[in-house]
């Protein structure tokens, strides 16, 4: 039988089964977190979700504050949390309503918090892990 299994998974990786989707897709989506309103932050650093994603080249390694949703959370991965926040501006259809954020703080879904950091873009951390645009080592304010 491990024989059989071993022969169809390489079958598969052969013909491109394997290789048409990231090799995480699927795992781990943000929360469906239905209709998020989230004030924004207040200051000179501040932006919504939406104005960090679609000004990314402006703020390029500049300090900003965005609040929003925690709808998603992962611990610990290569030393950080990562979150995803939303705060209701942006577009699902264009990717511009969810954030990434890295911090050593911790939050939990559902909860709203002001995060303040560093606008990053391009990053690529190997494995399938890319993104256009994040905020790096902020500080996380309830």
């Amino acid at each position: 039988m491990k024989l059989l299994m071993a022969i169809v998974v390489m079958l598969g990786v052969s013909i491109g089964w394997a290789a048409e989707k990231s090799p995480h897709s699927g795992i781990g989506k943000p929360v469906d977190a239905g209709d998020v309103k989230v004030s924004k932050a207040s200051g000179p650093d501040a932006r919504t979700v939406a104005e960090i994603i679609t000004k990314r080249i402006e703020l390029k390694d500049k300090t900003v504050l965005v609040r929003g949703k925690v709808v998603k959370y992962t611990p610990e991965v290569m030393g950080k949390n990562w979150i995803h926040l939303r705060d209701g501006s942006g577009s699902a259809a264009d990717n511009t309503h969810d954030v990434l954020v890295t911090t050593k703080d911790q939050a939990r879904i559902g909860d709203v918090v002001v995060a303040k950091g560093v606008v990053h873009t391009d990053r690529d951390f190997g494995s399938g892990y890319s993104y256009k645009v994040l905020v790096e080592d902020a500080t996380l304010r309830k």
